[in-house]
């Protein structure tokens, strides 16, 4: 079995003329010989297994030769460097004209131990993504290794250094949320900020492989999901939720990795959720046939056939004359109401939330016809789903 080389002489070679690697070798050998007493003989040194195969690469670019030799050793580094300089004596190939010039000499053992320790560094970086922590001390083990990063921001929106550039995302809701994840080794957290879904962010977990949502263990937190989940769609692949009535920004670092440990596919656990919100607004409201009927103004039944036109978690404003502005996802609806003037009245094929009645109001409009509502109060504002008509 060949030894293992300690060290690898790379050399660069440009001729004159066209050669070979055979022609390449046999100046390597020959030019050398005797050049550096019978100890250092390259012919010897190779039988003897203190030197590798000679390895050469070359280009021929219009009847010229360029290209780079690799010499591996298995002798110490001053006699390694005497054989690269020896190399460089070299000046002609066969018919040729040649320049040989040793670029570096490579550290083999060191070259592997760095790739170890960046190798090591992704791997161990992946686990803190991924959440997968194998023990309940494995953040204070991540932070012995890695020096924390500190918070920064993505179009108003705080999030950890690692946000942009990761292939996976967590989002939060708010800017204490990350920094509490940043505390405990986790650098790829981004906050909504309290203030909708903006495209911004819409468009960065387009980008991801994997998109969590890690929200807090409340109602507030469950509305927020909903909404991320209307305007995220499928790149929102996976739920994560804090304990019953504690928030993000408040927990350890064992309650944060069981918490990620313990994260489900988006599709399961949000259907569950809006079940269990749809049944806590009958509760709230009582039995539909217990209630007094809804009376809806009659310009609103008008806007029946135009709501059924809608796409799922699309908007669009109602102006005076009846004319509609045009559809907008929910991520676009607060930027759509600051350039719509004259508005009346707004359609939205979705669940009204607050933040969707902010926006209704700050475009001054009175009645909203939406598919299931969760809030339904706000000065100056009428909300009306589908099955009232």
């Amino acid at each position: 079995m060949a030894a293992e080389p300690k060290y690898v002489i790379e050399a660069s070679i440009r001729t004159d003329g066209t050669v070979a690697r055979k022609d390449v070798v046999g100046a390597i050998f020959g030019q050398t010989e005797g050049l550096l007493g019978e100890s250092l003989q390259l012919r010897q040194m190779q039988r003897k297994g203190r030197i590798g195969h000679v390895d050469v690469e070359l280009e021929n670019q219009r009847g010229k030769v360029q290209g780079i030799i690799r010499l591996p050793t298995m002798i110490d580094q001053v006699t390694t460097a005497v054989i690269g300089a020896s190399l460089e004596t070299i000046d002609r190939i066969g018919p040729c004209q040649a320049v040989i010039k040793v670029n570096k000499i490579e550290n083999v053992r060191s070259a592997k131990r760095t790739q170890v320790v960046d190798r090591a560094k992704d791997l161990l970086l992946q686990i803190v993504n991924a959440g997968s922590a194998e023990s309940s001390n494995i953040l204070d083990e991540v932070r012995s290794v890695l020096t924390l990063g500190t918070e920064t921001d993505f179009h108003g929106m705080t999030c950890g250094p690692n946000a942009i550039e990761s292939s996976s995302l967590i989002i939060v809701e708010g800017r204490n949320d990350v920094r509490n994840l940043l505390k405990h080794g986790i650098k790829n957290a981004i906050a909504t900020m309290g203030a909708g879904i903006t495209n911004e962010l819409v468009e960065l977990a387009k980008k991801k492989k994997n998109v969590t949502a890690f929200m807090d263990g409340d109602r507030g937190g469950t509305l927020l999901l909903v909404e991320l989940e209307g305007a995220l769609g499928k790149s929102l692949t996976n739920v994560a939720l804090a304990p019953q009535s504690r928030e993000v920004e408040h927990l350890e670092g064992k309650v944060i990795t069981k918490c990620l440990n313990q994260k489900e596919p988006a599709s399961k656990i949000i259907s569950k959720l809006k079940a269990d919100l749809d049944k806590q607004d009958v509760d709230a409201l009582g039995k539909k046939e217990d209630l007094e009927p809804v009376t809806v103004p009659d310009h609103v039944k008008g806007w029946k056939e135009n709501f059924e036109g809608l796409s799922k978690n699309k908007a669009c404003f109602v102006l005076e004359d009846g004319e509609l502005t045009e559809p907008v996802g929910a991520s676009k609806l607060a930027s759509e109401a600051k350039n719509t003037s004259g508005a009346i009245g707004m359609l939205f094929n979705g669940k009204v939330t607050s933040r969707t009645l902010e926006i209704a109001q700050s475009a001054e409009v009175s009645h909203i016809l939406a598919s299931s509502v969760n809030e339904d109060t706000l000065d100056g504002i009428e909300v009306f789903v589908l099955s009232d008509l």
